[in-house]
């Protein structure tokens, strides 16, 4: 479980995430949509314990910035930033001696192969391309076998192969009771999967709906967040 309690970040006077508050079960993929500028990633980048912030942010019972908590949290950048100097294994092998893990060799093989990524186990991380980066980003978030991951535009830069196959993963996952957030504005991306959307705009959620809630409504995932959004932007224009 995830649990965000009055998430607030500034920068000096400009509130990025203002007062966040909501929880993402075991087992569920919750979704955090919005247009560019939402503070999406900037909340991500909290939960991950990258900023620092006002509030309260707990990974499976765990504050998110103790050791207990980066043991099981895994998470995927916007932009990928392997090692320019390591391999693509050396980068498995690293994440399994930071993370003191154990018969690691044959998960990592595993997920090597689901990310077409065999052939190129021996290629520095500065010789690949930004979807290959993107790969190795998603091969050592799940290298862990994490209770809990974020995931920040996982599909962009992947080809359509390595998006069939995370969309697979991310299913496994749920099925296993792992906590997923998604930031995303490729609503398309995740409309098979996703549980719960939060949707933002100008640092705070304006919406959180369930699917189900969704689905007995006849609305879809993109209508929901465009009459939203633009319902938000008109209100904007005549203030």
């Amino acid at each position: 479980m995830i649990n965000i309690s009055h998430l607030t970040k500034k920068y000096n006077r400009f509130k990025a995430n203002d007062n966040l508050s909501f929880t993402v079960n075991d087992g569920e993929i919750a979704v955090l949509a919005g247009p560019n500028g939402a503070g999406k990633s900037t909340a991500i980048k909290c939960i991950a314990g990258l900023l620092r912030f006002e509030g309260e942010i707990e990974i499976c019972g765990y504050n998110n910035k103790s050791i207990e908590a980066k043991k099981i949290l895994g998470y995927i950048p916007e932009i990928p930033a392997p090692f320019e100097l390591l391999t693509i294994w050396e980068h498995m092998e690293f994440i399994a001696r930071a993370y003191h893990l154990e018969n690691w060799e044959e998960r990592a093989n595993d997920l090597i192969h689901r990310m077409e990524l065999d052939s190129r186990k021996n290629k520095l991380g500065k010789e690949l391309s930004k979807g290959m980066q993107q790969k190795i980003s998603i091969c050592c978030a799940l290298l862990i076998s994490p209770k809990a991951l974020l995931f920040d535009e996982p599909f962009v830069g992947l080809d359509p192969h390595a998006i069939k196959e995370l969309k697979s993963m991310l299913l496994e996952l749920k099925a296993q009771g792992i906590s997923i957030i998604i930031s995303t504005h490729m609503l398309d991306s995740v409309n098979e999967f996703w549980d719960r959307v939060f949707i933002m705009m100008d640092g705070r959620i304006e919406a959180e709906r369930e699917r189900q809630m969704v689905e007995e409504s006849g609305e879809n995932l993109e209508e929901l967040f465009f009459n939203i959004t633009e319902r938000n932007n008109k209100q904007k224009v005549k203030e």
